[in-house]
């Protein structure tokens, strides 16, 4: 499903989960995951911004590769596509949602965390999911496991990733790219610490590429 973009999500291999209060942080944070390397970023709908900082990117950074993450109703399936995302993002399989995006072609992660959640979104003809919560679900060795019937399936892991383990996610061949949250700290973005942003991104893209 979306090839394209699956694709350029492959390359990447890194998305940034990023969590932001305000919407004048939107572009200043953009401006600086892509100085570091990274043209994309999940904005998630833990906050009332989302939508707006979704807009603030698409319109002036519109070759960022934008998601919607932490997406759990249809209504703001619709708000993040209507706002600029290219794709969603959810915490677990909700099969209204997931059949929503399905049926309007719109590109969708759905969150599992057993074979089960696997085998609803193959039904679905889904063969992207987001292994979430990552290292609480048994980390590399239950996706290493939990992979094996599933060679068509490729996993986004997310959930505790951090420079200490992302290496051991990204070398599973069934890996298609990592979540993570450590280069986009809630509190360095409330701070304005963007030049933090951007040099500990660098230093996670070189990471992916070791």
């Amino acid at each position: 499903m979306n090839q394209p973009l699956f694709n350029t999500l492959s390359q990447i291999r890194l998305l940034p989960v990023v969590v932001t209060e305000k919407e004048e942080d939107a572009l200043p944070l953009a401006r600086a995951l892509s100085a570091g390397g990274l043209p994309c970023a999940e904005i998630t709908y833990r906050t009332q911004a989302a939508s707006a900082c979704l807009k603030a990117i698409s319109r002036e950074m519109p070759d960022m590769l934008l998601g919607a993450g932490t997406v759990l109703s249809c209504a703001q399936v619709d708000d993040a596509m209507a706002s600029g995302a290219s794709f969603i993002v959810t915490p677990g399989f909700n099969p209204k949602v997931v059949e929503y995006c399905v049926d309007r072609k719109i590109p969708i992660i759905p969150g599992i965390n057993n074979p089960t959640g696997v085998e609803a979104a193959l039904s679905l003809g889904l063969d992207v999911v987001k292994f979430f919560p990552a290292e609480a679900s048994g980390g590399v060795a239950m996706l290493k496991a939990m992979s094996a019937p599933y060679t068509q399936v490729r996993f986004v892991p997310t959930g505790g990733i951090s420079p200490a383990n992302l290496f051991s996610y990204l070398a599973l061949p069934c890996v298609l790219a990592c979540g993570g949250s450590w280069m986009v700290k809630s509190d360095w973005i409330a701070q304005g610490q963007f030049d933090r942003i951007r040099d500990v991104t660098r230093e996670a893209v070189n990471l992916c590429t070791r």
